[in-house]
């Protein structure tokens, strides 16, 4: 029996995936969380955790190295609320572009006998401009990105997209409209809109800020619906009130840019969506159940993608550091016990690696044994043993 812990409301289309062999909330040191936002930072991880899934792109509120010196796999589900973050980057852009807001507040006070006359001398300070023939820099052409980059090019945009880390797999669902830039300067030079779509961390933490708006058009329009902090706020409120930017819009609120007429901030509505929502909690039950049965790998965060079929009888996973000879020793150490393996694979990411080992003559009575010889080799973090079936 599997133990699943939850956090947040996970929708009921994910917990209906588990199987009788799981169960749910029923103790706080299970094999898995599946969660949402909650803020897992300040919480010691239990011993028996072997994974994190998190139903959405971003880890942002996940203790990664903690996790990692847990044994704890850490998962997100990329793509599953990206038609969702789409559609809201595209309603923005139209709103931008034609002042929609701004005139909506302007009809809503707009009373008394004289309104039609009225509306048609005054509407044409919310003249707008149409998105055909515009320039969107796309800044990140992953699950979200590229999915924007084929609705722009849809609505008649010129797309120009820049991605340093792009794989192989998302270059795929480019629009071969779109034009690759070599850098980031390169993408937004000309630019009527720029919108990022970029995990946050070390290196995209501030990724837009003064020195890159100082290379963008005047009267840029510029979206973040990515994460807070990607954008430096502070640098969008200075170049709003110099006329540099024309409007700012985000899913990231704080008080440097929060009341003013030109920026227009949303409750971080980006994924939203029921169907994201049930999306995400799919894709996360269906990850722990993989990771959990088959030990393979896809979608984590700390560790690499490794995936291998089970057909073997039993199968050994080891969770280490990328050092040196680890494979040897492990590959020893099973020999020292007199198991034949039948096969091996590892791959390693950044200073992780993951080894999974394939056998069929694994006696019941030896896998403790074998798992505290192999959990004593330094720099191991876990070793499973999975039988299947």
């Amino acid at each position: 029996m599997y133990q699943v812990k939850t956090y947040n409301a996970i929708a009921q289309a994910g917990l209906d995936r588990f199987g009788r062999q799981y169960a749910l909330n029923q103790t706080d040191n299970p094999d898995a969380y599946l969660i949402r936002s909650v803020n897992l930072r300040a919480q010691v991880l239990p011993p028996n955790l072997k994974a994190i899934v998190r139903c959405g792109a971003g880890y942002n509120n996940i203790p990664l190295h903690a996790a990692t010196a847990n044994g704890t796999a850490v998962f997100t589900t990329p793509g599953s609320n990206a038609n969702a973050v789409k559609e809201l980057v595209v309603a923005m852009l139209i709103i931008a572009s034609r002042k929609l807001f701004s005139a909506a507040k302007y009809a809503m006070k707009t009373v008394g006998a004289d309104i039609s006359t009225r509306t048609e001398a005054e509407k044409t300070q919310f003249n707008g401009t149409e998105l055909l023939g515009k320039t969107l820099a796309v800044i990140g052409v992953g699950h979200v990105g590229a999915l924007v980059a084929s609705a722009a090019s849809d609505l008649g945009m010129r797309v120009v997209g820049y991605d340093p880390y792009l794989s192989a797999d998302d270059a795929w669902h480019i629009p071969s409209s779109t034009v690759r830039a070599a850098t980031l300067s390169e993408a937004i030079a000309q630019a009527d809109y720029v919108t990022v779509h970029v995990p946050k961390n070390a290196e995209t933490t501030g990724l837009i800020g003064a020195e890159e708006i100082a290379q963008m058009k005047p009267g840029v329009v510029l979206l973040n619906f990515a994460r807070g902090g990607i954008v430096d706020n502070h640098a969008v409120a200075q170049a709003l009130t110099a006329g540099k930017v024309q409007r700012y819009m985000t899913d990231f609120g704080d008080d440097e840019i929060v009341g003013r007429d030109d920026v227009l901030v949303t409750p971080h509505l980006g994924g939203s969506t029921l169907q994201a929502e049930a999306n995400g909690a799919v894709q996360g039950a269906d990850t722990i159940m993989n990771f959990l049965e088959t030990g393979n790998v896809q979608f984590s965060v700390n560790l690499p993608t490794l995936q291998v079929p089970f057909v073997t009888r039993y199968r050994i996973t080891v969770m280490h550091e990328n050092i040196p000879n680890m494979v040897g020793q492990i590959a020893t150490s099973l020999a020292a016990a007199g198991i034949n393996i039948e096969g091996m694979s590892n791959a390693a990411k950044k200073n992780e690696a993951y080894t999974i080992i394939d056998t069929n003559e694994l006696r019941a009575a030896g896998i403790d044994d074998i798992k505290a010889q192999l959990a004593a080799i330094p720099a191991v973090q876990r070793v499973r043993v999975l039988t299947r079936g």
